[in-house]
């Protein structure tokens, strides 16, 4: 059995609110609605808000090998797919997977993470990118290799708090 669980506030601290019962952060979800008539996140009843909650799981051969799940909000669907080509197309362990730089297409600018080089960044430059390095970590990871003997590997991101748990 596995799971692959993100906790999210969505924001630094959520709402902002805390249940004087539990002392429980309230999550902000939302705050992904739009007030614009026609909006495709336009509040409604019934309607759930778009979000990046996105835990994943690997199966091969119709087994679990590999819970895992990258934070960061926006970076989230970029990350996935980043952790998992450094493992399956770069050969990377797990850990290693997590601590490569990143680069995100930002807002203001192509966010390229300090351990791209220099030479990197300019090229970038070059090709026309705004580029910056991030002033914030872009996302955050965890996750558990199965391997086929049945041996957990686990790889938590140095970017954010965290751990992978398994037994």
């Amino acid at each position: 059995m596995a799971i692959s669980l993100i906790y999210s506030l969505f924001w630094g601290f959520g709402s902002g609110l805390a249940s004087d019962r539990f002392g429980i952060n309230f999550q902000n979800r939302g705050a992904g609605f739009s007030l614009v008539a026609g909006h495709p996140n336009e509040a409604a009843g019934g309607k759930r808000p778009m979000h990046t909650i996105i835990p994943g799981m690997i199966r091969r051969a119709g087994r679990v090998i590999m819970p895992f799940g990258v934070m960061g909000g926006g970076y989230q669907p970029c990350g996935h797919v980043r952790f998992l080509t450094n493992i399956a197309d770069y050969g990377l362990d797990v850990q290693a997977a997590m601590d490569a730089p990143r680069s995100f297409a930002g807002p203001e600018a192509m966010e390229v993470e300090r351990g791209y080089s220099d030479t990197t960044r300019a090229a970038l430059a070059q090709m026309g990118h705004a580029v910056s390095i991030p002033a914030t970590p872009l996302g955050g990871s965890q996750a558990i290799l199965i391997g086929g003997d049945g041996v957990l590997t686990g790889g938590s991101d140095p970017r954010k708090d965290g751990c992978a748990l398994g037994y």
